[in-house]
């Protein structure tokens, strides 16, 4: 069985026999979407990757201290940005 490393909502990781379904920068405490075009955009420049994390679930990212990303999720961006929301 594959296992996969996640950040749980303490923001320590964890082993996982399922994926993240979303990723984010440890250093920038940002989390998005794995296809984020932003994100992969500082992949392909050859950045990123070494700070990159995954997470269960954007309540879990939320509770580990990371804020949406504007690019891929902007309504949760704007929610977090004016304190209306918890970014999920």
């Amino acid at each position: 069985m594959k296992r996969y490393i996640l950040l749980g909502a303490d923001g320590r990781p964890h082993r996982s026999g399922t994926p993240g379904t979303l990723g984010g920068h440890h250093r920038s405490k940002i989390y998005g979407r794995l296809d984020c075009p932003s994100a992969r955009r500082a992949i392909a420049a050859g950045g990123y990757v070494r700070h990159r994390v995954f997470f269960a679930d954007a309540q879990t990212a939320v509770s580990a201290g990371y804020r949406p990303c504007a690019v891929c999720l902007p309504a949760a961006y704007r929610q977090w940005k004016t304190g209306k929301g918890d970014g999920a």
